[in-house]
């Protein structure tokens, strides 16, 4: 059995090395998605993850799938395409309109689980300042992007999109190319990731990164 948390009580976290084999990585259930909860999650590198159907899930695997900024691997057919300016990428002009673009995609697993619960709690950390969003555009129709929550120098990446070849990778490298980030959290590996750099560390290292850059 995993803890179940009530949501009026302060948010209060089993400790990470609690967590289930199987599945993997769970931690607890319950508690809310107010702003409060979410920061107390994501300090601690937690994040929910759930189904329409169930209470809110509350998950920590290791290892864990991190991006170093500076191992991102930018591909030439990637530099050239940013070169071209054919894109303009920028920082939360349209919050929204990304994650219910993320929210539609259903080709990776990040997709199904943006559901309305996770919309309108992740819409509340934008308003609070603590989610943020890159949107690519062409012409200013909207066809890339990605969001996250960030906490100091971490960023903790959510979905992205692409309605177009590429324009979520091109929302990436704005991101790494920023500078204000030391780590990108990945949570779960897929090949995509591991294409761009991204690689597996333990939860020593991971914890350890996070007390040290948050």
């Amino acid at each position: 059995m995993i803890p179940w948390l009530e949501p009026g009580e302060t948010p209060h976290f089993p400790e990470a090395a609690a967590v289930l084999t199987e599945p993997a990585g769970l931690l607890a259930a319950g508690g809310s998605l107010e702003v409060d909860w979410l920061l107390a999650a994501y300090r601690r590198g937690i994040f929910p993850w759930f189904s329409d159907n169930d209470p809110i899930l509350w998950w920590s695997p290791a290892p864990r799938t991190v991006l170093y900024p500076k191992c991102f691997h930018q591909s030439k057919s990637l530099q050239k395409l940013a070169r071209r300016q054919h894109y303009q990428i920028t920082e939360d002009r349209d919050f929204e309109a990304v994650i219910e673009a993320c929210a539609k995609q259903r080709d990776d697993q990040h997709g199904t689980w943006i559901n309305s619960r996770m919309i309108e709690a992740y819409i509340g950390m934008f308003h609070a300042g603590y989610a943020h969003s890159i949107e690519c555009r062409r012409d200013g129709e909207l066809v890339g992007g990605l969001y996250g929550i960030a906490l100091g120098q971490v960023f903790f990446g959510e979905s992205m999109f692409s309605r177009e070849a590429n324009t979520s990778k091109l929302c990436l490298k704005h991101l790494v190319d920023s500078g204000r980030y030391e780590m990108i959290d990945c949570q779960l590996p897929t090949a995509h990731l591991k294409s761009l750099g991204a690689i597996e560390i333990d939860r020593e290292t991971f914890e350890t990164a996070l007390d040290r850059w948050i």
